[in-house]
């Protein structure tokens, strides 16, 4: 990479008048939509009528498969791509038109960008050197923003003598001291090993708290939006699923695909076939026949036409071994036969098939007939366990499955018949009064 190369990457990500004031800011994304031409698909809509407000001071996730269209939302607001459709709008002014240049935002990459025959003090002090910040003000900063991560005793060190962990502290170093208004994080722990992303995590974290700018994220790891973001906006071919507080997106799924992204292992599916019964409604599946709690009757019953067919949807947590269920009363108990038994230590994953399983059938492909979800319902499910269970492969066991963690689906839509709500904000902020 030579310095020229170099000279763009950060003067495309650093406001041409200088640092920031200190204040935060707030971000809005109004309809945009992005197109690229390629010669064998032609048009392919990377982002498609995307709108989202991002507070002052918020740390913002966007989070989905490859190809979703997180790190082209996030290139749009920095100005490194335009818009087929819609306007970025930064504090209110319309940025869409201007260059990188001229936006107060600082970028961090996933492979770190740092000049290798510079030292970590250069590194750091390159983007405001460029801009002619005069060197008292340019050594203040780059010994503050290294104070923050820790880094003083590297300032002297090439990045080739660096970890990855190391390397990554440089390159938000890098972005801390231009002081700007918004950062912009694009998958920056990637290419670290899995401890040190997990150490890391915790470190961006702690820097969020005390920096306090807003900032917008671009991950694939679900795990890693969930413990970051104020909010995770979850992605799928170029539209947003479902923004909120990463508690509530796992609480409550807007449809099928957001309950299957978020969380480790994912949520559990099963086709069932829904009956009015006149003082209710059951379900049934090739594991079980119950029904349903009252909280779904009145949605059911609202309904232009019946629902039929339908996916029940819950969590491997809020299934257990009944043997360690005190009070079953809130639970349907039934009978499954255990395939795997993964001990993790502080627990068990189990994963369950009906006793009459036959290996040979094709698993249940539900879709969502506007393009919204793709998923799998098969006789398979997960069940967590205690460490102590005593559950064996091929032995039938007992397990419980928690009435109050249930979730419908709509099979032929895919939404959460219960939560159609797409945007929510944490209570404490001012969009949510």
């Amino acid at each position: 990479m030579t310095e020229s190369d170099g000279m763009s990457i950060d003067q495309e990500a650093t406001n041409a008048n200088g640092g920031g004031t200190g204040s935060k800011t707030n971000v809005k994304l109004d309809d945009i939509t992005k197109i690229f031409q390629d010669d064998e698909e032609g048009k392919v809509v990377a982002v498609d009528d995307l709108s989202l407000d991002i507070l002052d001071g918020e740390f913002l996730v966007f989070v989905g498969p490859s190809g979703c269209g997180k790190t082209t939302t996030l290139r749009t607001v920095a100005g490194l791509e335009t818009p087929t459709e819609g306007q970025v709008i930064i504090d209110d002014e319309d940025v869409t038109g201007q260059d990188p240049r001229q936006r107060n935002i600082a970028m961090v990459f996933q492979n770190y960008a740092l000049y290798p025959h510079k030292t970590v003090r250069q590194n750091m002090s390159f983007p405001l050197e460029v801009r002619n910040y005069p060197p008292n003000e340019i050594t203040e900063r780059v010994e503050d923003a290294a104070e923050l991560l820790d880094i003083t005793e590297l300032l002297e060190r090439r990045p080739k003598q660096l970890s990855g962990g190391q390397q990554q502290r440089v390159a938000l170093g890098r972005a801390i001291v231009r002081e700007p208004d918004v950062f912009l994080l694009d998958e920056p722990l990637s290419n670290l090993d899995a401890k040190l992303r997990l150490q890391m995590r915790t470190e961006l974290n702690e820097l969020h708290q005390k920096v306090g700018k807003t900032t917008i994220y671009v991950t694939h790891d679900q795990a890693e939006a969930m413990t970051l973001g104020d909010r995770v906006a979850v992605m799928r071919d170029g539209e947003i699923q479902q923004v909120g507080p990463p508690q509530m997106l796992y609480d409550n799924p807007v449809n099928l695909f957001v309950g299957g992204f978020i969380g480790e292992p994912p949520m559990n599916f099963f086709p069932v076939d829904i009956e009015d019964t006149g003082d209710g409604y059951t379900v049934s599946s090739v594991h079980f026949d119950f029904q349903l709690p009252d909280r779904f009757a009145q949605k059911l019953s609202e309904r232009d036409s019946p629902l039929g067919e339908a996916i029940l949807g819950i969590r491997p947590e809020d299934i257990s071994d009944a043997e360690f269920v005190d009070e079953t009363e809130g639970y349907h108990v039934f009978d499954s036969r255990v395939k795997i038994v993964e001990p993790l230590g502080s627990d068990k994953f189990l994963t369950m098939i009906d006793p009459e399983h036959d290996p040979s059938e094709e698993p249940i492909t539900s879709a969502g007939t506007e393009g919204e979800i793709v998923t799998q319902a098969t006789e398979e499910f997960t069940v967590r366990v205690p460490p102590e269970s005593t559950a064996r492969e091929g032995e039938l066991l007992r397990i419980a499955m928690e009435f109050d963690s249930l979730h419908l689906f709509d099979a032929s839509t895919g939404k959460n018949i219960l939560s159609d709500k797409r945007i929510h904000y944490k209570k404490d902020s001012p969009a949510a009064q």
